[in-house]
């Protein structure tokens, strides 16, 4: 199986997951359990550096490249929200850097979490996968370096 295919996968896995539920109340109990899932931060990480602007709760993602995969953690303070955050962790951890640019969204609406967000978490779902993908292009230029592992940018 290729890469793509299995990052694919791993896509197709997490919105047959969701789609399981019919209902939105079921697919919100889903993602909160995907929150309680997350390996929570050290205190240590829980810094500005970490914290991804525009969320309207505290939200910290730790990027780090480990054998040309970029490896993701991340926590929140806030219950939905740390779900919403592992799940961009599980959707993008262990991708390339490339592969971390590329990948389409769409999954999201696809588990119809884009349409019952408020506002305020919208934008900051938006903020957190757009930190994903500028960590993704900050990696890309160190493997185009020939860098494989960095502990954290």
């Amino acid at each position: 199986m290729t890469q793509e295919a299995k990052n694919n996968n791993k896509i197709e896995q997490i919105v047959e997951r969701f789609n399981r539920f019919s209902d939105w109340e079921d697919r919100y109990r889903e993602l909160i359990k995907t929150g309680k899932g997350l390996e929570p931060l050290e205190e240590s990480q829980k810094i500005e550096k970490f914290q991804v602007r525009g969320c309207q709760s505290q939200v910290w993602l730790v990027p780090e490249l480990k054998d040309g995969k970029v490896i993701f953690r991340a926590d929140s303070d806030a219950v939905l929200v740390k779900g919403i955050v592992a799940l961009l962790v599980e959707a993008y951890s262990g991708l390339s850097p490339e592969e971390i640019t590329a990948q389409d969204t769409g999954f999201l609406k696809d588990i119809g979490i884009t349409e019952h967000l408020s506002m305020n978490r919208t934008n900051g779902l938006a903020n957190m996968v757009k930190q994903i993908k500028m960590y993704g292009i900050a990696f890309q230029s160190l493997v185009a370096k020939g860098i494989q592992n960095v502990p954290t940018l």
